[in-house]
């Protein structure tokens, strides 16, 4: 899995997580920390993670042996 396929896991469960609280407690962690929803800071997080979410999809549909061969593979010792 390269760099940038981790980051955009980690930006999706951290979407996950922010539309479980959301539809749980109908609370906002992202608008909470970053000053709102309107908060450019808020809408920069929202598109990485829709951006992220496009990246995994992309993955999902990936072949398998494709993904396969782009894992290192461990040297012999």
């Amino acid at each position: 899995m390269s760099a940038l396929q981790r980051i955009a896991l980690v930006l999706t469960i951290i979407g996950a997580i922010n539309w479980g609280l959301i539809g749980f407690f109908q609370f906002d962690l992202v608008a909470a920390i970053f000053g709102g929803q309107d908060a450019a800071l808020s809408r920069i997080i929202y598109g990485l993670v829709g951006i992220a979410g496009l990246i995994n999809l992309a993955i999902l549909f990936k072949p398998a042996a494709e993904i396969a061969r782009d894992e290192p593979r461990p040297e012999a010792r």
